[in-house]
């Protein structure tokens, strides 16, 4: 039987201590006005994005491994319940079956890159993934519209730290950005990230209510400025979530910044992401943009909850040869 081939890269599943603090710079306008986007050509390049190069085989099935390691196993619906959330991590520590890991040839533990809630429920995420090694992250501001009062924000994000969590999503008040007021958008991030203290902070732009690639590079650009350990796509609940051209434009801006401060910054694509085809085109992004090390946990992350399932399902038929019906996946 075929064995998986190992993904060359480094870093283990729960490591963003890995990748330092983003300390953040004093507002610059300058990068921000200096922004040009070619949007055919952004456009161009994700278009061929997956027809360029393709994964295949035992090398597919080590990729969708990875893959897995990245996976910010999320639950935000309004019916959330303590229960699903334990079984939630439940699956988060065992995402892929002992027999099955054995059967394509990895014999490493396998976990998610961490489970994401709402504040609600970090408490008891904190508790079902004791000694996991697992981290809780918690959406916060306001999520995910972003239109509640300043200091509630705030106080939300005290309240996830305290309770546990070691990641806060926050989302943005996109009327700074429609409104090109940049000073307003880093002054709120910057104090989101002092009131997450040692928790590492991923900023939400909305790609999809931001209307153009251009206030989407400067958003990533001003958040990144403030202290934003990584930048995240969207929040999954708006008509338009992750998609490539999208994260192109990102991903470039996180390679911008590393390049004017030697900072690394994490990207975190979220919000439709459902088969393991996604993953894998996200995957190949980073890895032709930004090189592998961009690939690991500590600086890449996949936002979704539906995901784990159809990469299991792939790996069974790398596997077995066939596909097992949805019924028989576990379910968070």
């Amino acid at each position: 039987m075929a064995k998986v081939t190992h993904l060359n890269v480094t870093g283990s599943p729960h490591s963003t201590e890995e990748a330092g603090r983003n300390p953040g710079t004093k507002f610059d306008l300058g990068p921000v006005k200096d922004v040009r986007v070619n949007r055919s050509a952004v456009e161009r390049r994700a278009g061929t994005m997956s027809t360029r190069r393709t994964v295949k085989k035992e090398h597919q099935a080590a990729w969708l491994i990875h893959a897995v390691k990245t996976i910010d196993l999320t639950t935000l619906s309004g019916d959330d319940t303590v229960g699903t959330v334990k079984r939630l991590c439940a699956k988060a520590r065992q995402p892929i079956r002992d027999e099955l890991l054995r059967d394509v040839g990895y014999p490493e533990r396998l976990a998610t890159g961490a489970v994401c809630v709402y504040h609600h429920f970090v408490a008891a995420a904190v508790e079902a993934l004791q000694g996991s090694g697992i981290p809780v992250a918690a959406v916060s501001t306001g999520f995910p519209a972003g239109l509640n009062p300043f200091p509630q924000k705030i106080a939300e994000i005290e309240a996830s730290v305290k309770d546990g969590a070691s990641e806060i999503d926050i989302v943005i008040s996109r009327e700074h950005v429609l409104n090109g007021d940049w000073r307003a958008l880093f002054d709120e991030v910057k104090a989101f990230r002092e009131a997450c203290g040692p928790a590492h902070m991923k900023a939400i732009i909305a790609t999809g209510e931001l209307g153009t690639f251009k206030n989407i590079m400067r958003a990533s650009i001003v958040c990144m400025q403030a202290g934003s350990d990584f930048i995240k796509t969207s929040t999954g609940k708006e008509p338009t979530n992750a998609t490539i051209a999208g994260s192109l434009v990102m991903v470039r801006a996180v390679r911008q910044y590393y390049e004017q401060t030697g900072v690394k910054v994490g990207f975190k694509p979220a919000g439709g992401i459902r088969t393991a085809k996604q993953a894998l085109d996200w995957l190949i992004l980073m890895k032709e943009e930004l090189g592998e090390e961009w690939m690991q946990p500590h600086l890449f992350r996949l936002g979704a909850s539906a995901l784990v399932n159809d990469i299991e399902r792939q790996l069974e038929h790398f596997a077995y040869g066939r596909y097992a019906s949805m019924q028989y996946q576990p379910l968070g």
